[in-house]
């Protein structure tokens, strides 16, 4: 799986959001004004097909795009790169971080600590 831009992963989010679109969906979903490119967005989904994560159905001259990809498989393909590249494959440096970074909260926490025992009592 690759990587996707900042732009391919706003895209590829409307995408999963709407299930099946056309390129107009897409920009109309972005901007209800219409003022993207439709080449712009075009281009885009063309090398999202290329790249594997959709799919199409061609209806004459207009082509249907569909996720051939989920978001829970990109979730993981994502999450995975930052605690590698960034964590060093450890969740404990994740958690540290979060904890100092102050992203966690003792709800939080026990949270956490309640998906743990639920997992463990489930093995």
């Amino acid at each position: 799986m690759e990587e996707l831009t900042k732009k391919e992963e706003e895209v590829m989010q409307v995408i999963w959001h709407l299930k099946e679109v056309f390129v107009k969906d897409v920009i109309e979903y972005l901007d209800p004004t219409n003022s993207i490119p439709y080449n712009t967005v075009s281009s885009i989904v063309r090398i999202l097909e290329k790249k594997g994560y959709v799919g199409y159905k061609a209806f004459g001259k207009t082509y249907q795009y569909y996720p051939l990809i989920s978001k829970m498989q990109y979730r993981k393909f994502s999450f995975s790169r930052v605690l590698d590249n960034y964590f060093d494959d450890s969740v404990e440096n994740l958690l540290s971080f979060m904890v100092k970074e102050k992203k966690l909260s003792a709800e939080d926490i026990q949270k956490i600590e309640e998906l743990i025992k639920k997992n463990e009592d489930h093995e």
